[in-house]
């Protein structure tokens, strides 16, 4: 570059076309060829950035907030949660994200000034003012360069007529070519003056452009670091709202304390239940358990009729929500049961485990009962501790539902039918012909394990057990265990036979 200067500077060098030549040839031709880009580089992202403003380019913070979005959405919230009590838990949620639509949409306007501030006013400067100077003292230097070849050229000529005048010329005074040749002198040597000052302002600008591109790239940078700032206090504001939201959202303002963020009980795994409610037994096995104890276990044909589909979902729903007010189903035992039978059947793994599943069949094949049993106590055992502590209160409630068997006609074998395909079936590969068709015999082998698991209740899971593990669910004054005569209703309607297995692929019971 420096000797490039160098040579240019001599305007001995500086004949027609020497420094376009040696100029297009330089290092400074490869930075002058990224100015036009870098140009349209910065205005098209300019206006790109200013069509993704929300806010109104320009004003100050609460003018644009004002005219955000999230500040119109804020607002309907605001609006709406008024209408609603404010004991709700939709309106505490709805208050509290009122709150968080306002803070956020401060974030966007600080956000939006910040990067009008330091980026989109430079980057308008830099395509509107720098990079056009830049490009003006361009051309202005072309012109130069092309009127000074003009200008030699006329002298060259000039010189020539000059010398054949003076070669056939008879006095001693100067010729009128003579005169404009030392005119054209005079005129060539201004404009080699010019070119070389608009050549000095362009490589100064050359020169500038190199020095500051970097700067140029920061621009660029610092767009993504207040992205990153943006949507880093968006996040820890979020957070801390959802968390304080969640919060409330637990406090037990019903029987059941629950998680914000689980939506309601059954399909959920036991475990995440559980945990979620700080309980030790579901809660739809123990209220179930402690209405059907209270006017349920005389009720002939239980878990084998199917329910009022309205009332079976309207129970369903209250169990899931947590409502403690279940005092009208307390009437209706067979919904009461048909709601036990759904919360089984719709765990995504069953209560006695996948990963049992071959070890409790193979109690199905054992012949010999103290064999059976000890296989039994074995396999409970290593049932996970949730699974035990469920399994360990249902099937007690079922040993006891059995001693009533002469009025309920619901043996431990009856039990076993009805129940045993939604305490245990075999993990499936959608698709597969193969296993379904194995799930329809061993829901067969399943009737067989849960039996003896009623039958000797005490034995496999001893210890005294008190059913009312929460106190939570207490029988009305007025619900009193109902003696249904057979005369009401044939035992033989009740009784009617039902399929030991579902259809393959499928976990459905009457």
């Amino acid at each position: 570059i420096f000797t490039l200067l160098r040579t240019l500077s001599n305007r001995d060098r500086c004949s027609e076309g020497i420094f376009p030549l040696i100029f297009f040839h330089s290092p400074f031709f490869q930075i002058e060829q990224r100015i036009e880009p870098a140009k349209r580089a910065a205005h098209n992202v300019q206006k790109r950035l200013l069509a993704c403003l929300q806010g109104q380019y320009g004003a100050d913070i609460d003018k644009r907030v004002k005219k955000l979005p999230l500040m119109a959405l804020s607002m309907t919230m605001a609006e709406s949660f008024k209408e609603l009590d404010t004991d709700s838990s939709l309106g505490k949620a709805l208050e509290m994200s009122c709150f968080i639509q306002t803070m956020l949409a401060r974030i966007l306007a600080e956000f939006e000034m910040a990067l009008e501030r330091d980026v989109l006013q430079p980057l308008n400067k830099l395509s509107e003012e720098e990079l056009p100077t830049i490009l003006k003292h361009k051309k202005n230097l072309q012109k130069h360069i092309s009127d000074w070849n003009a200008i030699k050229s006329r002298l060259n000529q000039a010189a020539k007529n000059s010398s054949n005048n003076t070669s056939g010329a008879a006095g001693p005074g100067p010729s009128s070519a003579a005169i404009k040749l030392e005119n054209l002198k005079e005129e060539e040597e201004e404009m080699k003056r010019r070119v070389e000052q608009s050549k000095d302002e362009y490589m100064a600008d050359l020169y500038h452009f190199s020095t500051k591109e970097d700067s140029y790239a920061k621009y660029f940078i610092k767009l993504m670091e207040i992205q990153a700032e943006y949507h880093r206090k968006s996040l820890e504001s979020l957070d801390a709202t959802l968390a304080e939201v969640k919060e409330t959202q637990n406090q037990p303002d019903s029987p059941f304390p629950r998680d914000a963020a689980v939506v309601g009980v059954y399909g959920m795994p036991l475990e995440t239940h559980l945990k979620a409610s700080g309980r030790e037994i579901a809660v739809p096995i123990e209220a179930c358990v402690m209405m059907l104890l209270a006017s349920g276990m005389k009720e002939e044909g239980l878990f084998r009729l199917a329910a009022g589909a309205s009332v079976l979902k309207k129970l369903k729903y209250s169990l899931a929500c947590g409502s403690g007010a279940l005092g009208e189903f307390y009437a209706d035992p067979h919904a009461v049961a048909g709601a036990l039978k759904c919360y089984l059947r719709e765990l995504p793994q069953p209560l006695m485990t996948f990963e049992l599943y071959d070890d409790w069949l193979k109690t199905a094949s054992i012949k010999e009962p103290e064999n059976r049993l000890e296989h039994l106590r074995d396999t409970c055992s290593r049932l996970p501790k949730d699974n035990y502590n469920n399994m360990r209160y249902l099937i007690r409630f079922l040993a006891k539902l059995a001693e009533q068997q002469e009025v309920n006609k619901m043996t431990p074998s009856n039990i076993a039918i009805v129940l045993g395909p939604n305490l245990l079936w075999p993990q499936q590969t959608e698709g597969c012909q193969v296993q379904l068709d194995m799930a329809s015999v061993s829901s067969i082998q399943v009737v067989g394990v849960v039996e003896p698991l009623i039958q000797n209740a005490d034995i496999l899971f001893p210890g005294d057990i008190d059913f009312d593990v929460s106190g939570l669910f207490t029988a009305p004054s007025d619900i009193k265990d109902r003696d249904v005569s057979a005369a009401e209703e044939p035992a033989s309607s009740l009784l009617s036979v039902e399929p030991a297995s579902p259809q393959p692929g499928e976990r459905q019971v009457v």
